[in-house]
Parts: structure tokens; C-alpha cells; sequence
């Protein structure tokens, strides 16, 4: 029985107030709570505040009416693009960011009318080598406690349908990219998380199950028989939530007026290569904006890839102002472009911009917020958390970027700009993270700087954040 089942109301409070003895160090004492109730003003203001607030979303209130002509939709350079994907209820940004990119290079080198690629064949694949990646890393780290910490965060993101470029690079570059009429999307593709919450149960399950077979003595092939038995019952898993990926298909492509011109047989590795046949892990590089670490040196995350055999994604870390130089070269090329950012700061959705002016916090609550984006980064306020891409920029006469123009994966969603987003320079500059662009794009004495070791960070790092 709990011993407030014996203690009188009057002395569990005592107790938990220190009424009766003087308040310990750092603790809120009565004292404070008084001062602070004496301290709140109840104004008119406030009042008419409070009650607005209490009934209404605090962005329907911090709308900033002042805020006008950022959703003009003239961009000086932009990548010709059609047709917008929808992501759903899931965390593959990423996943339609690239697929997204490449899709559009495709079109204007093979002047498709139209293209969008299976999302769940990839997503498939996908699945299938992180839960490898979690169940080999088991096994490779099974002299080591349980509390160690890469045990501990290995247990801790078994699996995750977010993820960043590694993803793209490492499972098209091996499986390949198919239509998406070929392997259509599911249910379960579309509303990922509870076919990933039981997936992880289940790969949690038997990473406890392989540790305990190391502790008792098994021998690696031992090991690696069960695992395979492990990743056969995943397969299963996976097939009945997505569908089997097919190993070929038959497909027509099309005219700009809509006319057969050739039907071919493909496997997804022949139909990537004739239609792609960009080399996604050597002749990209990722450009970082981390203004907490310092610039010019080359960082590489431990664990930041998506199947075991594949190379954990090394960046450059640039000032922002290089990192966008780069970006406009990409655009001005008409080439596409991965890149990522922490997309839900200062969203207007409803009108499809991004504006560091589109809500006035500070003026609804009295108060400021006055961090710097290296400041919010190292207290974990501000994070890559969406990949989009990135298609249009608009250039002042100088050169200088006034606004940027982005193609998400949220579908139309109705605003003015069908589904696309636009974000102005200065937003860009506070929220952008990191753009992966071909190397041709990268000026020499910086892509001299790859040759550099890398600094290795651990997966913890705030960095490794999969994008959702």
C-alpha cells in the first residue's frame, strides 16, 4: 500500500513543498510561486490573449498579415519538372526526394512526357537491408554489454522508414528502379508505422536471440545461419505488407504528344541503366551547412547508410553562402537537386511558403527567441528533418538569391503553388542543412578537400537525424 494511503493531505503536502523546512537548492518554493502569480499581469490584453489562444492554433494567431508577395511564383532559373508525388502517412521524404531528382534529369534527356517510379519497390529493398544492417551490427557487437552505448542506440533505432541520401545511393545503385506502375503502392507502404512498429519488435527480438547464442559460445557460421533464417521471415513480412518486388517487367515509353515509340523488356538494374545511369555514390557529393563544426573539413557519421555493404555518406562542410553557390550552378544547369532542411519552422501551409516572417511569436507571447542556428542546432531545437528538391532559384540582377522554389512529396494539398514550396533566401540561410549535388557542379579546390580524412562522428550525432 502507498504511504500516502496513511499520511493526512495537509502533511503529504508539506512534504512535497517543504513548508515546514527551508526549500532546497534549485527547487520551486512557495516563495516563487507567489511572486510569479503576483508577477502575471491579468490586463485586458492578456485576458483577450489567453482566450484566443486557448481556443485557436498559436500559428492561426501569429500569422503575420504584414507578410505579402512571398509566394510569387517567377523564378529567374528553374529545372523543368512535372507531376507531384505524395509521400502519405510515411517517412520516406527522402526516398521520393531521389527518385524525384532523377526523374526529372529523365525526362528532359529522353523527353518523356511524364515519369514517376515505384517508390514501394525501392522502399522494399529498403526494409529488407536495414533490418541486415541492425542484425549484422548485432552480431558484430556481441562482446559488448548491453548498456554500451552503440548497443544501446542499435536496440534503440532497430529501424526507421526515414533516412537520408545513403539510402538512395546504396539501394538504387543495387537494386535498381522500376516504374510505378509496376510495383504499385500498398496500404502499408503509404501508412508505414505499424508494419515498422512490428518489424522492430520482432528484429529486437532476435537481436536478443543472436546475443544470447554469441554469450553461450556459437560459432560465426552458426550465426550467420540463423540470421539468414531471420532476414527470410523479414522477406516474408515485407511481401505480404508491399508486394514481391519484381526481377522484370515489360514497358512502353512514350512520346510528349502520348504515342508508343518502344516496348522493351527490363530488369530493374537494365531499366535504371538506360534511362539514369548516374553513378549516385561517386559523382555526388553532399554539401552540409553544420555552423557548429568548422568548415572545410570533411565529417563521415558512423552507421549512416542503409545496408551493411554500402559506405557510411561522408560531407562537406561549407558556409552557407558556398553551399549556395553550388546549388545555383546545379539549377542554372537545369540538373535537380537532394536536399534537406528543418522544413516545419515558419511553414505557412496553407499558402506553401517559407518565410522567417510568416508568424510573429514574439509579439502574441510578449517574449523573444533569440538563438542563432548554431545555437539551435547544439540544443537540439533546429534539425535536418525533411528532404525535398530542390528546383528553382530567383536571382537579383547581382546574382544574389531572393527565393528558392522547392518540389515536395505532400501531394497538391490545394495551395497556390500545386504542392511545390517556396522559401526565401533568408529562410534558407537559417533552415537549410544540406544539398547533394553532382560533383561537376563543385568548384576544384573544394572537391580537393574530399581527399581530406574524415572527421568520424558517432551515430548519436544530431547529424545522423533520419529525414521524415
Amino acid at each position: 500500500m502507498k504511504l500516502s494511503h496513511f499520511l493526512p493531505y495537509a502533511t503529504i503536502f508539506a512534504m512535497a513543498f517543504n513548508v515546514n523546512g527551508s526549500p532546497k537548492e534549485g527547487e520551486i518554493s512557495n516563495d516563487q510561486l507567489t511572486a510569479f502569480r503576483s508577477s502575471y499581469q491579468n490586463t485586458a490584453a492578456n485576458k483577450a490573449i489567453h482566450n484566443a489562444i486557448a481556443r485557436h492554433d498559436i500559428n492561426d494567431l501569429a500569422a503575420n498579415a504584414d507578410v505579402k508577395n512571398n509566394a510569387d511564383s517567377y523564378f529567374s532559373h528553374r529545372v523543368p519538372s512535372k507531376g507531384i508525388t505524395n509521400q502519405r502517412s510515411s517517412g520516406r521524404c527522402w526516398l521520393f526526394t531521389g527518385l524525384n531528382f532523377l526523374r526529372a534529369q529523365a525526362m528532359i534527356d529522353h523527353c518523356l512526357p511524364k515519369l514517376e517510379l515505384s517508390q514501394n519497390y525501392n522502399f522494399f529493398f529498403d526494409q529488407l537491408e536495414k533490418s541486415n544492417l541492425f542484425l549484422q551490427s548485432i552480431v558484430d557487437t556481441a562482446d559488448k554489454p548491453m548498456d554500451d552505448r552503440k548497443v544501446k542506440w542499435l536496440f534503440s533505432n532497430a529501424l526507421s522508414d526515414g533516412g537520408q541520401f545513403t539510402g538512395v545511393a546504396d539501394i538504387i545503385m543495387k537494386y535498381g528502379v522500376v516504374p510505378s506502375e509496376v510495383m504499385a503502392e500498398t496500404y502499408s507502404s503509404e501508412n508505414t508505422s505499424k508494419m515498422r512498429q512490428l518489424l522492430t519488435w520482432k528484429l529486437r527480438e532476435y537481436g536478443l536471440e543472436l546475443r544470447k547464442m554469441a554469450s553461450e559460445g556459437a560459432k560465426a557460421n552458426a550465426l550467420q545461419s540463423r540470421k539468414n533464417e531471420m532476414l527470410g521471415e523479414v522477406y516474408r513480412i515485407l511481401a505480404l505488407n508491399l508486394g514481391v518486388p519484381p526481377t522484370e517487367f515489360t514497358w512502353t515509353r512514350k512520346d510528349q504528344q502520348g504515342n508508343p515509340v518502344e516496348t522493351k523488356k527490363y530488369t530493374p538494374q537494365s531499366f535504371y541503366q538506360e534511362y539514369f545511369g548516374n553513378d549516385l555514390v561517386n559523382d555526388y557529393v553532399m554539401i552540409m551547412n553544420d555552423p557548429t563544426r568548422d568548415y572545410y573539413k570533411v565529417y563521415e557519421i558512423d552507421m549512416d547508410r542503409h545496408t551493411y555493404d554500402g559506405e557510411n555518406w561522408k560531407y562537406l562542410n561549407l558556409p552557407m553562402d558556398e553551399l549556395k553557390q553550388i546549388a545555383i550552378n546545379s539549377i542554372k544547369d537545369s540538373t535537380a537537386m537532394y536536399f534537406s532542411c528543418d522544413v516545419a519552422k515558419f511553414l505557412d501551409r496553407q499558402n506553401g511558403t517559407l518565410d522567417l516572417n510568416n508568424f510573429d511569436y514574439e509579439s502574441l507571447l510578449g517574449t523573444t527567441f533569440g538563438m542563432n542556428k548554431k545555437e539551435r542546432i547544439e540544443t537540439g531545437s533546429s534539425a535536418s528533418s525533411h528532404a525535398m528538391t530542390l528546383v528553382g532559384v530567383d536571382l537579383n540582377s547581382d546574382g544574389k538569391p531572393k527565393k528558392w522554389l522547392i518540389e515536395n512529396s505532400w501531394g497538391n494539398n490545394n495551395n497556390p503553388i500545386n504542392g511545390h514550396l517556396i522559401a526565401t533566401d533568408d529562410w534558407m540561410n537559417e533552415y537549410l542543412f544540406r544539398v547533394v549535388v553532382q560533383k561537376k557542379y563543385v568548384p576544384e579546390k573544394l572537391l580537393k578537400m574530399l581527399g581530406q580524412k574524415p572527421v568520424m562522428l558517432p551515430a548519436w550525432d544530431p547529424m545522423f537525424l533520419p529525414e521524415m
